[in-house]
């Protein structure tokens, strides 16, 4: 069962991405920020992580650097409700950007196709 991390520090977010995501049959960890999502890659096995942007503590860019440091082959979603963080440089590093949508169908398939290779 292939495991995921969803990075958000919106309880409702983590919840219904939780949920949505164990129907299709992931495992899902939950971390509300930055920090949280870097300590759980640092020892856990994650196969790919799932990273808002927006955060009020360590933001999903500085965790993303981080990852891709540390575990530069785990894909990593964006995931935000701001587009325009799509061309900064620093989203560059992620494997697809998402914003966010009540249809998670986007999503679904973006994890479908990495977590297929």
């Amino acid at each position: 069962m292939k495991r995921i991390l969803v990075v958000d520090d919106e309880p409702g977010i983590r919840s219904l991405y939780s949920s949505e995501l164990e129907e299709e049959g992931y495992k899902v960890r939950l971390a509300c920020d930055g920090e949280e999502a870097q300590r759980i890659v640092d020892s856990e096995d994650i196969d790919l992580v799932i990273l808002d942007i927006k955060m009020q503590e360590k933001d999903g860019l500085a965790a993303l650097s981080h990852i891709k440091r540390t575990r530069k082959d785990l894909p990593v979603i964006l995931n935000s409700a701001y587009p325009t963080f799509k061309s900064d440089f620093q989203s560059w590093l992620a494997d697809f950007y998402v914003v966010k949508s009540s249809n998670l169908n986007e999503l679904k398939e973006k994890i479908s196709q990495l977590l297929a290779i």
